[in-house]
């Protein structure tokens, strides 16, 4: 398929989604880029999983941010349900979604969960798909037994994988899990922090940072109504029991060097508003630990 194609496909697939091209922000008015240098905040396509991955993109580019961590399965736009954003979706499919991310200015730099079997050839699929989207860490819940291929695979096409932490009783609910299993591997394996499921495992999340200091690679960030309960939901950061200053004030302690994805879960069909009130917050409090020049 030509290029001249594929861009005329894009536009008829938008135009029969029914979701119009958001607005480009210029970069100079993106937190990520002036309020602390080396964090750059972004959003889990999860939060807008009542929507397509197509919507999910212009919400992030109407909230001002230029990154988003994809999921695989989201239904990639409405002309078709069945064509789902996957490691094994179609290149033709790949190209449109490169075109609508560079239309509205937002980079897919985080892929997962994702399954990471011990199985090269499944593995690689997963490697393969990351390094051609520039797609910069894969976030999954490995077995252990497949840390070995992992992290060979990990040095050999230069994209890190951090671990997830799902609630207990998971695998990875307790970071002392992660701690262990990162032991002896390279610093391309580390963690992806969710900080609202280790609340909801009852993990104090200033705990678990201290615990992982020097191997936290990303972050889904969360701040909860409730602490130590599963039905928790969350909150405009700030606003509920993680205290999310002071895990700003120790990632800033760490000299952490990466990105924080918000994965908002409530309010699903109207979050835009309330993540919002994340970005100013962070914007507020990382602008204040580490100004910019």
């Amino acid at each position: 398929m030509s290029k001249l194609m594929l861009t005329g496909s894009l536009m008829v697939v938008l135009a029969m989604s029914g979701c119009p091209m958001a607005k480009k922000v210029p970069l100079t008015e993106r937190p990520q880029t002036n309020v602390y240098d080396g964090w750059r905040l972004g959003v889990q396509a999860y939060s807008f999983n009542r929507f397509t991955f197509f919507e999910a993109v212009d919400k992030v580019a109407s909230l001002g941010l230029d990154c988003i961590e994809a999921y695989p399965g989201q239904t990639l736009y409405k002309k078709d349900a069945k064509v789902k954003l996957i490691h094994t979706m179609k290149p033709e499919h790949r190209q449109l979604v490169k075109q609508k991310l560079k239309a509205v200015g937002v980079k897919l730099v985080n892929y997962g969960v994702v399954g990471l079997p011990n199985n090269e050839k499944e593995c690689r699929k997963v490697f393969d798909f990351a390094k051609d989207m520039g797609i910069e860490t894969i976030v999954s819940e490995p077995p252990e037994d497949a840390f070995e291929l992992i992290d060979r695979l990990c040095q050999e096409y230069k994209i890190k994988v951090a671990i997830h932490n799902h609630p207990a009783p998971s695998h990875y609910w307790n970071p002392k899990k992660v701690l262990e299993v990162v032991q002896g591997r390279s610093k391309w394996i580390g963690a992806c922090v969710d900080t609202g499921h280790w609340m909801r495992s009852g993990v104090k999340p200033l705990e678990g940072l201290k615990m992982l200091e020097g191997r936290i690679i990303s972050f889904h960030f969360k701040d909860l109504n409730e602490f130590g309960k599963c039905d928790a939901h969350d909150m405009p950061w700030g606003t509920g029991k993680a205290d999310a200053k002071a895990l700003l004030a120790e990632i800033h302690r760490q000299k952490f060097q990466g990105v924080f994805s918000i994965e908002y879960e409530h309010n699903w069909m109207n979050s835009v508003p309330e993540i919002r009130k994340c970005v100013e917050y962070f914007n507020e409090v990382a602008g204040k630990l580490k100004p910019s020049d």
